[in-house]
């Protein structure tokens, strides 16, 4: 059976997935890029970008691995953009450009209706205001047979970790303090959950850890 998951999520030591004060200039809160300094120089992320090159090596092959057999994503809207409330108007299409990195269907949460928008590459932003089980349907609907992944942020990896709806988790645990921003972890006992640590290994640049959830 197909699975939801999280894939290449990056954490704090102190266990922030975010820094604080996300807004245009900081898409990933303050100091929020240090977390996914792991990602940046592999061969895959730079493939992404339509270089050439890049490392190899296990934090490559992590990132590779969360790409493959995802057939449709799940995001929150602060993972779309800094815009809150109504949106004023369509002229907001996310971070990444033209043509953003997912190409598949991406299921926006949100409280406020938009019409869905049909970017280049294959991506279309569909906007969700049924919460976490209606983008988990329609998600899996649009996937078919293949995975669904959710990306972030934090408040909406931990709904569906809260609700058991995810199957294995992959985090990159790097040496960073951020002091302050989005705590994945609290108020959530993943043990009580269900959940235990399936896989782990270090790299320079982070240790990898999977989390599954147990039967």
């Amino acid at each position: 059976m197909a699975k939801l998951s999280i894939r290449s999520f990056s954490v704090s030591v102190d266990g922030f997935g975010a820094g604080p004060d996300q807004d245009l200039r900081n898409p990933l809160g303050t100091g929020g890029v240090a977390l996914h300094q792991w990602i940046f120089p592999t061969r895959t992320f730079q493939g992404m970008q339509g270089k050439d090159g890049g490392t190899t090596g296990l934090d490559d092959d992590f990132v590779a691995r969360g790409l493959e057999g995802v057939g449709a994503w799940i995001i929150g809207r602060n993972m779309f953009g800094p815009i809150r409330g109504p949106w004023a108007d369509d002229g907001w299409k996310g971070w990444w450009g033209d043509e953003p990195p997912y190409h598949t269907p991406v299921f926006v949460l949100t409280h406020h209706a938009r019409a869905p928008l049909e970017m280049r590459g294959g991506t279309v932003f569909h906007f969700v205001t049924g919460g976490i089980r209606e983008a988990l349907n329609r998600a899996r609907e649009a996937a078919g047979p293949r995975d669904v992944r959710v990306g972030g942020g934090v408040a909406t990896l931990r709904q569906y970790l809260r609700d058991r709806l995810v199957d294995e988790m992959h985090l990159a645990i790097v040496p960073v303090l951020l002091g302050a921003g989005e705590p994945l972890f609290a108020g959530l006992n993943l043990a009580a959950l269900g959940y235990a640590v399936t896989e782990r290994v270090a790299t320079e640049q982070a240790l990898h850890v999977v989390v599954a959830r147990r039967s």
